[in-house]
């Protein structure tokens, strides 16, 4: 458990506020497993202390990951190797089905049978997959009252979870704070609202459209928080982070394999890669350009104090206070992505018949997109992927990925020198 002088520190005013921002992508959610392993380990080792985590943010799957790691923020030892022992110990058909009668519906529903809302399940309603798996463990697997003791204790100053509300497509921040968080965006297509973060709030986060089911909440029905923020870096931001880790789960191709990409495009597609595709521009990264802007701006409030003076941010940000409702400060960032085509290994472990399948439906489905595909790239399979041993190979690519950049994360998660002696030491 923390101690009471770390409470101290987390509490200081000066002391820069750290976020953990995870993004979505169904099964890829393991890679994010694999580099908190490696922060809370081997970072830890490093450093000499357990680093202070102020804000986590998550979206779809991202937001199970980002939701666990704040209910148990205060057991740094362990937290990590319990989440990885959650995703390892996973088969699809744990969270995960299909029947006959499900496509039947679905189709129906795709050409205007009107919706039945006394047969939807629960808070739940449509999808292709039966959830009902899914929402049991993440019901069990997070112990949620801890959530709110965090923060009260100060171990956690902050949680957000981003959704899209179905009704108007816009994307609602759910977050849940020490103090009432007044409404922060000017931005007309995001909504932010003071909660008290639950399994409901991660399962509407976490609902690829079409897929799996929209859930309600309040009354209102809520999708996959991807389709507009699938890497929330503006709510860490706005809840006060001066730091953050970005872990995002798209890789970017290298020229080699863009090549193979551009090959396979001479064959008019199967449906199922079309599908998969249309899945994957929903998901739509914008990490990299977010990044962008913030080294922008970071490099504009340099020059700006360069030439006017350490009065040249106050100054500019009485008026933009004025304009978009809060000031611009610099923000450091480390992002982490995979190395490796997550949707290419999927294709690979299926192919090679490791896969745990019980449902035949769905085992089928797998392996008839990975013969469309002729066994170069999985886009829908590597976000349904939920098995524990190629949930183990993620977790080893995202906890090399982060060993490479530990020059960055240890700058990053750096404190000064008078505050070591408050934090909890490496046991």
């Amino acid at each position: 458990m923390h101690s009471s002088n770390n409470l101290d520190l987390r509490n200081s005013v000066n002391r820069p506020k750290t976020a953990i921002v995870l993004a979505g992508g169904g099964a890829r959610g393991a890679y994010e497993v694999g580099v908190l392993l490696y922060v809370r380990e081997k970072l830890t080792k490093h450093l000499g202390y357990h680093i202070p985590i102020d804000i986590i943010t998550g979206t779809s799957v991202g937001a199970i990951n980002a939701s666990f790691f704040a209910a148990t923020l205060d057991q740094p030892d362990t937290q990590a190797q319990a989440l990885r022992k959650s995703w390892t110990d996973l088969t699809i058909d744990d969270l995960l089905s299909i029947k006959f009668a499900d496509i039947f519906k679905v189709g129906r529903m795709l050409i205007g049978k009107p919706i039945d809302n006394n047969t939807s399940r629960g808070s739940r309603h449509g999808g292709l997959l039966d959830t009902t798996g899914l929402e049991r463990f993440v019901a069990r697997q997070t112990p949620w009252r801890n959530i709110s003791k965090n923060i009260h204790h100060g171990n956690l100053q902050a949680l957000a979870v981003s959704a899209t509300h179905v009704g108007t497509g816009h994307t609602v921040v759910f977050t849940q704070t020490s103090e009432t968080t007044k409404s922060w965006s000017q931005d007309p297509f995001v909504e932010q609202k003071n909660s008290r973060i639950g399994p409901r709030h991660v399962l509407a986060s976490a609902a690829i459209p079409v897929i799996f089911s929209a859930v309600k909440i309040g009354g209102e029905y809520y999708t996959d928080g991807g389709l507009r923020q699938n890497t929330p870096m503006s709510p860490a931001i706005r809840l006060g982070a001066d730091r953050l880790l970005v872990v995002s789960l798209r890789h970017i191709s290298t020229p080699e394999e863009l090549d193979v990409q551009h090959r396979s495009g001479t064959q008019y597609p199967h449906p199922l890669f079309l599908l998969g595709k249309a899945l994957d521009a929903l998901m739509l990264d914008h990490t990299e350009y977010d990044l962008d802007r913030l080294r922008r701006i970071n490099a504009i409030l340099e020059a700006g104090t360069q030439a006017f003076g350490e009065q040249f941010n106050a100054v500019l940000n009485n008026k933009l206070t004025e304009l978009r409702g809060a000031p611009l400060r610099p923000i450091e960032a480390v992002h982490i992505r995979p190395s490796e085509d997550i949707g290419e290994m999927a294709a690979h472990f299926i192919n090679s018949g490791q896969a745990r399948i019980n449902n035949k439906l769905l085992a089928r489905f797998m392996r008839k997109y990975v013969q469309g595909e002729n066994d170069t790239h999985s886009d829908i399979p590597s976000y349904l992927l939920f098995d524990g041993q190629f949930a183990s190979e993620l977790i080893d690519l995202g906890y090399q990925d982060a060993s490479r950049q530990e020059e960055q994360l240890a700058n990053l998660f750096s404190v000064r020198e008078e505050e070591r002696t408050l934090l909890v030491p490496n046991r």
